[in-house]
């Protein structure tokens, strides 16, 4: 990278205090301790890149040159910060006239739209967490409704119970964007260990979680409740020695239904909820989940309330822990230990549910450094602004996007990888654009079970929105004309998606290596580590052989 005095058209290169820079991004440099002899003056830098030698304000003293090549012209102000302040980077300048001053900065590669991108990121991200308060807020307050009526549900039936502890359902709350259904799991008072889990063999093993009866032993103790005939259907086939019977999920809806109905009622009449607030309409259709709006403030939110029954056996074993290396093991261990529950899959069978230990995961990632959670975020909201037409067409949810974030988590392990927004957003993009490329989105749990399986999504259309935003971001970032400016050239051909391919022929392909390849190719890859680089030099080697053999 080079600095150079701004030619007036007709006069002599001079470095007057009162001009301007412009700053050569056609190449690369290193700090050589060898340039800082020769009588020069060398002034410290404050950071390891162009924008943070700025402070992070580069729009006001900073401005496309073209007539000047591949430059960037910055106004005094500017490169006067760079004079002060510790850090790696040096502007030297030679005593007297001068006619190509130098700026070294660590070996890397800026073009020169990367630090206008960066502060796109940066205001696109303080728009999003100016909502994350208010938010929360307003899901405390509709939760705390939600509560009053399944206290009194529990009055009134106490084989129901109420679950307080979700004290990571407003923090994941205010991290979307989307206004998608939440789900409010209602414990059924049951011992699940006593139990007969009757699994049924999934037609294909991308069909799991598997389906199961639960059915209740003759001799056990403690379950009359549950031979209730409102509750439970009495096994036909009496060779069955072991199980007198089944608790059917669609009875159990029908009587938590009813239940709910008269908790409005009362909640209602005794003023624990106030006027309006609440529409219960959805409660006539019969369906899996018994929905609720709740008002709270101008933000309506719909629960879904689930019966859920908690079951410590049937956990994922720890070998699915060694595709987690960036978690710590003994927090992997406690939420792995919760065990799996298990919530009604159709009127006559259960299926297992992985939702709190992937809720779980989630929070573990807001304890590192790095940009983890701020890139879900971020994510979202452009799924819900521009891929999905502010929520107007169907396609990917949350829960799509925290998969994914699992994912890339786990195959980024490092805090260097999340240490720059914008190359955090790109870590989970690249893993969402291949498991949308191969329509395979492995559970992060249960890897044979895809969850982009049986979606309803049309899986093509959704790539071609999420590819295009890889490849041009800026226009779903901006968010008010002040934002607007030229459109950046395209960070990479359309023939990436081949590229994307190939960890559907060939599961190897689903390693750090190859990720780094998809960093690569959208410019993105800035990571040190010689390792690291070789590896995915390698990989990147081998597919050109690969696409040479197809061709």
């Amino acid at each position: 990278m080079v600095l150079a005095p701004l030619r007036k058209p007709g006069g002599r290169a001079g470095w007057p205090q009162d001009s301007s820079l412009v700053v050569d991004v056609s190449g690369e440099v290193g700090v050589t301790p060898g340039l800082l002899s020769g009588g020069s003056r060398a002034w410290q830098g404050t950071g390891r890149s162009l924008w943070t030698l700025l402070g992070g304000e580069l729009s006001p003293t900073c401005r496309p040159a073209p007539h000047l090549g591949r430059g960037l012209l910055l106004r005094p102000a500017a490169y006067s910060r760079l004079q002060r302040g510790p850090g790696c980077a040096r502007l030297l300048l030679p005593r007297g006239r001068l006619s190509r001053p130098r700026l070294l900065l660590p070996r890397g590669r800026l073009s020169p739209t990367m630090a206008v991108q960066v502060s796109l990121w940066h205001h696109f991200l303080h728009a999003v967490r100016s909502r994350e308060a208010p938010r929360a807020q307003d899901y405390q307050r509709a939760e705390n409704e939600v509560l009053a009526l399944l206290e009194r549900v529990h009055a009134l039936d106490p084989r129901f119970l109420v679950d307080y502890s979700r004290d990571l359902g407003a923090f994941q709350f205010s991290l979307r964007s989307s206004e998608d259904p939440l789900d409010v799991e209602v414990p059924l008072w049951v011992d699940a260990e006593a139990l007969l889990i009757e699994e049924l063999e999934a037609p294909e093993p991308e069909d799991s979680p598997a389906l199961c009866h639960l059915g209740v032993p003759r001799e056990a103790a403690g379950l009359e409740q549950w031979k209730t005939e409102d509750v439970f259907s009495t096994c036909v086939d009496q060779s069955n020695g072991q199980c007198c019977g089944h608790i059917v999920p669609g009875k159990v809806l029908r009587v938590l239904k009813d239940l709910l109905v008269a908790a409005i009622v009362y909640c209602r009449h005794h003023r624990l909820i106030p006027p309006g607030s609440l529409n219960a309409a959805s409660l006539r259709e019969e369906q899996l989940r018994l929905s609720l709006l709740v008002s709270s403030g101008w933000r309506k939110i719909r629960f879904n309330i689930v019966p859920v029954v908690r079951r410590k056996q049937g956990a994922p074993t720890l070998e699915w822990t060694q595709l987690m290396p960036g978690f710590p093991e003994d927090t992997l261990r406690r939420i792995v230990g919760h065990g799996v529950d298990l919530v009604p899959a159709s009127t006559q069978h259960w299926r297992t549910s992985s939702g709190y230990p992937l809720t779980q995961l989630l929070g573990v990632l807001g304890s590192l450094r790095g940009h983890r959670l701020d890139s879900l975020s971020i994510l979202d909201r452009v799924n819900h602004e521009s891929w999905r037409d502010g929520g107007q067409s169907p396609g990917l949810n949350f829960d799509h996007l925290k998969v994914a974030l699992l994912w890339a988590s786990a195959l980024f392990p490092t805090p260097e990888d999340w240490a720059e927004l914008q190359g955090a957003v790109y870590r989970v993009l690249v893993v969402l654009l291949c498991c949308l490329a191969t329509r395979n989105l492995p559970h992060p749990l249960q890897p044979r079970h895809n969850l982009l399986r049986s979606c309803g999504l049309d899986l093509s259309a959704v790539y071609q929105r999420v590819e295009s935003f890889a490849r041009r971001p800026e226009a779903s970032l901006r968010i008010h004309a002040t934002h607007l400016g030229r459109s950046a050239p395209p960070r990479v051909d359309t023939g990436v998606k081949a590229l994307l391919q190939l960890p559907a022929s060939d599961p190897t392909y689903w390693t750090t290596a190859y990720f780094d390849v998809l960093l690569d190719k959208f410019q993105v890859f800035n990571i040190q580590d010689r390792h690291r680089v070789l590896a995915m030099q390698s990989v990147f080697q081998k597919t050109k052989a690969l696409r040479r053999e197809e061709s």
